[in-house]
């Protein structure tokens, strides 16, 4: 037999044996998977066994499934494991050119969660922005709600699941623009509303990102008042929090509080401990999170596995500068008395109320990725220590100049975290993995610009450096935190697992040969060592390449209008969560 085999009309010989109904006590499914080491998504041991699907759901898993499938897949030497859940992820344009989401794809990702900034609910001149500011990927933002966005997906075809939060950010930006202004008692009842509606459409929760502009406008009971409709439909609360260096623990302070008020569950976006003067507050942070658990908060965290971040140089300027979004930002950083505060403020790495990734990462440890002017892409590569070398200004100067060169935010990375405490974060009981990316392929309109190996990497790096290479964790309980963990946190009871009854959802990969290949010099490199994805029943990847199938669908959450029971609730009290 075949790798993948055929039964249906093989040789004659074989289609006639086969051309009677199945033996009596023998079963008939689409896809049964046989000889593989099953990763069942508890983080128990694994058993060699076979796996069988019918359909879109998995029928059966035991150590021989008698019967016979359509397709089947001979998977001795392979881990066999429920698909692999990204949860903060950024292939909101990349998906609108590509559905294959090839760089997460050929790593086992089957579901994609959006909404750090969520497409939708969208005002007229929320459209003519995200347009206007658009790079290298061009489309036509002919969505107004998040439903609307995520069915148009659908309608495109998409290898992988995807599924999304609403993001506050959106909510304030549709209600007071991206002002600094607070919201009155009728606007913060006008983006309740915008909350509750979004949820309805399908929303995992509320999300949220503190340290951008306009998001860090937003005051900590605006925050509990959305998240608590947010809970009242069933959602949770997640959040790249304020502050990542100097006020980290004053900042998971804040993301405690939220949930303690809203009454629903929170996660923190890629835990870290940014700049090398906050590297001791892991332990401290992991006993505020931990502490709060025992006391009944339901809260945990994701993480990518790289020392370095990727934001913009927006992450390196005081909010106030960048006060109404982009075009007024740039347009304040021509005044030369402006500049002369921003970059002293930039030289400032311990500002007392905004966090300064210039100051926790220095100009030397800031690598410049994207760019959408071509006359500033051959910088893609260098740092901002070598370009403003290169310029003969000082580095602040060079990040104000590349702002308002290129019209952007400009994508950059911020060598600012720990190897150590990277490692640490990995065993962490409440930790899952994300990749904090969009999701490419090494082609095309993607190779414009520079990515993050994140990108490309992230979720085969832990399985080939911290779990087979370094030990920092077994294989078990890694694939627990890459599909059962999220599915729980996310309250999504019927994946993460190799359950009869739960999606079709299913990665085949060599533990001894899974490997990423992306490196911050040359990032566009594909992961190897995932060789079948099967997203809801169908292969999405065989024999390590795409298929012609886009199996993906959008995964909604509890408060679906369209669901049997879908809606919201009186309280947050009327809906279970997994701590």
């Amino acid at each position: 037999m075949t790798r993948i085999g055929i039964l249906a009309g093989l040789a004659l010989g074989v289609a006639a044996a086969t051309a009677t109904a199945a033996p009596v006590g023998h079963e008939a499914y689409t896809l049964i998977v046989r000889g593989g080491t099953i990763y069942d998504g508890s983080g128990g041991a694994p058993f060699v066994g076979d796996l069988a699907l019918r359909g879109e759901r998995i029928a059966a898993v035991g150590r021989h499934i008698t019967g016979h499938g359509d397709k089947e897949i001979d998977a001795a030497g392979l881990a066999v494991a429920p698909g692999f859940i990204n949860m903060l992820a950024h292939p909101e344009e990349t998906l609108l050119v590509d559905g294959r989401a090839q760089s997460d794809l050929r790593q086992g990702v089957t579901l994609e969660v959006l909404g750090e900034d969520s497409e939708g609910p969208l005002t007229p001149e929320m459209k003519r922005l995200i347009e206007a500011r658009q790079g290298d990927i061009k489309y036509k933002v002919d969505w107004t709600t998040l439903d609307e966005y995520l069915r148009g997906l659908e309608r495109r075809g998409i290898s992988v699941n995807v599924g999304s939060f609403v993001s506050a950010s959106t909510v304030r930006t549709h209600v007071l623009g991206e002002g600094n202004l607070q919201p009155t008692p009728e606007q913060l009842g006008q983006m309740r509303g915008l909350v509750n509606a979004a949820m309805e459409d399908g929303a995992f929760g509320l999300t949220t990102a503190l340290e951008y502009v306009p998001a860090t406008f937003a005051k900590t009971p605006e925050l509990i008042d959305l998240a608590r409709e947010s809970g009242r439909c069933g959602g949770m609360y997640i959040a790249h929090i304020r502050n990542e260096g100097d006020r980290l623990i004053e900042s998971i302070d804040e993301t405690i509080a939220v949930a303690r008020g809203s009454g629903a569950p929170a996660e923190i976006y890629h835990f870290k401990q940014a700049g090398k003067d906050n590297w001791s507050k892991l332990e401290p942070a992991i006993a505020k999170i931990e502490d709060a658990r025992a006391h009944g908060i339901r809260i945990t965290a994701d993480m990518y596995a790289y020392v370095a971040s990727a934001t913009g140089l927006d992450a390196s300027m005081p909010p106030w500068v960048q006060d109404g979004g982009l075009e007024k930002w740039i347009e304040r950083l021509k005044d030369s008395a402006i500049r002369a505060r921003v970059a002293a403020e930039m030289r400032n790495a311990h500002p007392a109320d905004w966090d300064n990734g210039y100051g926790s990462a220095g100009p030397e440890g800031i690598l410049l990725l994207g760019f959408k002017t071509a006359a500033l892409k051959p910088l893609a590569g260098k740092t901002l220590a070598e370009v403003a070398r290169m310029r003969g200004k000082t580095p602040e100067e060079t990040a104000m100049d590349l702002v308002v060169e290129d019209g952007s935010r400009i994508e950059v990375a911020y060598f600012e975290m720990s190897e150590a405490n990277v490692r640490r974060e990995m065993a962490l009981p409440w930790m899952s993995f994300d990749s904090d990316a969009g999701a490419p392929s090494n082609e095309g309109v993607f190779l414009l610009s520079h990515d993050h190996p994140r990108a490309y990497g992230n979720f085969a790096r832990v399985l080939a450096k911290y779990v087979r290479d370094d030990k920092a964790l077994t294989l078990p309980a890694a694939i627990r935190k890459l599909s059962a963990l999220p599915a729980e946190t996310l309250s999504l009871n019927d994946r993460g697992y190799l359950k009869a009854g739960y999606a079709a959802d299913v990665v085949l990969f060599d533990p001894a040969k899974i490997q990423d290949h992306a490196t911050f010099e040359v990032p566009n490199q594909y992961a190897t060592g995932v060789v079948d994805v099967v997203v809801n029943g169908r292969l999405a990847l065989a024999d390590g390449e795409p298929t012609a199938e886009r199996p993906g669908r959008v995964v909604r959450g509890r408060a679906w209008k369209a669901a049997p029971g879908g809606g919201c609730r009186a309280s947050s009290a009327d809906w279970t969560w997994s701590q």
